[in-house]
């Protein structure tokens, strides 16, 4: 447990911190993805997208753990999933999980990894 001295805050190295669970939850919408493109019929175009966009972003979450910044690929790759799902159509049900697993990816792409331990003085306001 970290105790906090008067007038000192807790800084972040990129924004608002939220530990490692965001890049576990964009390598398991990957592997779902991966999974679910060999549960239930896809066509053909559907089925190497899914694997595929499933396996790169179960990687790329897994890589960001060590190098933040490639937690951007899930960014680009969850934007062509939802590109290329609208684009090729396919079953309501394969449209829906690819488009529910682009956002999710999305969104949880832009949040941070993880909290520094590094103090900085808080500013002073005089009263």
């Amino acid at each position: 447990m970290a105790s906090i001295q008067p007038n000192t805050t807790l800084t972040t190295s990129s924004g608002n911190s939220a530990g490692a669970w965001p890049r576990y939850l964009n390598a398991a919408a990957g592997a779902w993805l991966f999974i679910s493109a060999f549960v239930w019929p896809h066509t053909g175009s559907e089925l190497t997208n899914a694997w595929i966009v499933g396996a790169l972003m179960f990687f790329a979450a897994l890589l960001a753990l060590g190098a933040p910044a490639v937690r951007f690929a899930n960014t680009a790759l969850a934007v062509w999933l939802f590109v290329s799902t609208l684009v090729m159509g396919g079953a309501n049900g394969t449209v829906w999980n690819h488009v529910i697993v682009a956002i999710v990816a999305f969104i949880v792409s832009f949040v941070p990894n993880q909290m520094s331990n590094r103090r900085t003085p808080a500013a002073h306001h005089p009263a």
